[in-house]
């Protein structure tokens, strides 16, 4: 029979369960004691809330949420999973998890979060036995000035790949560190749907591109349609002004505009005719 403690428990995560708009499913699995604390104290200054305990008990609770679909969950459920709970969005969610880790060294046995990508360039390695090793891993090398240099970019691992201790070893040599220490993001619940970590993960930096990108296409599509609106205003009109100017001086029309350069046209066109007739 259930303890006291494991039923008020549940309670408490049916409750928040109902309460919030966004739930995720975390791993902890690996993570050290004194990063969790430090987790934890990110995570509640962004009004993320916590809750970790046996699988069995977040199982009883996401069954008895009256959330729609919110069981579906349960799937998503490794490791030593906990539950987190927040009105913000779940990509907010997961960019301010990913902000919160730090870098490692890869283990034997671990699993590549991403493609593991070893670039082309210099190293410290002086030709001799390291030459074979890495090559054991899929990396080719050519002595650049009494060093090793990786001939090109190279997979060593692939996203979900099991870390072997040979490729784990040769990364700790290259001081190449492609795990992270944090919360695992597994899954977010959100209005009945279910968002896995990889459909939350965006570059930053390549959305705001793109958004800028966009906006220089659309000033540009503006200004050749003659679209008016409080961006394209001012320099369609300086733009109509130009080619009204244009249009004058090559027509010959006198203004205070045009003056200046007709009389420029002009000037120009008989010292050219001046220098045809060799006067």
């Amino acid at each position: 029979m259930p303890s006291d403690n494991k039923i008020k428990l549940v309670k408490v995560l049916i409750e928040k369960a109902n309460t919030y708009p966004i739930i995720g499913v975390v791993n902890m699995q690996s993570l050290p004691a004194q990063q969790l604390q430090k987790m934890r104290s990110t995570l509640r200054k962004k009004g993320v809330e916590i809750i970790m305990t046996r699988k069995k008990l977040i199982k009883r609770s996401l069954k008895t949420a009256d959330k729609d679909k919110i069981d579906s969950l349960i799937e998503n459920l490794s490791g030593m999973p906990a539950l987190l709970f927040t009105n913000d969005n779940p990509f907010a969610l997961y960019s301010t998890l990913q902000k919160s880790k730090s870098e490692a060294p890869a283990k034997a046995g671990q699993i590549a979060p991403r493609d593991i990508i070893v670039r082309a360039g210099p190293t410290n390695f002086a030709p001799g036995p390291i030459i074979s090793e890495l090559a054991s891993v899929g990396i080719k090398t050519k002595v650049d000035g009494g060093k090793l240099a990786i001939l090109d970019d190279v997979v060593v691992a692939k996203e979900g790949d099991e870390i072997s201790a040979k490729l784990a070893e040769t990364l700790k040599r290259l001081d190449i560190k492609p795990m992270e220490i944090g919360l695992d993001l597994v899954a977010v619940w959100e209005d009945g749907f279910i968002f896995k970590a990889k459909d939350l993960r965006i570059d930053e930096a390549e959305y705001t591109a793109n958004f800028t990108q966009a906006e220089q296409w659309a000033f540009n599509l503006a200004m050749d349609t003659g679209y008016l609106c409080e961006a394209t205003v001012e320099p369609l009109v300086q733009k109509a002004f130009r080619e009204a100017k244009n249009v004058a001086v090559e027509a010959g029309i006198l203004s205070a505009d045009t003056t200046d350069a007709i009389l420029a046209k002009v000037e120009a066109q008989a010292m050219a005719l001046k220098n045809e007739a060799k006067l």
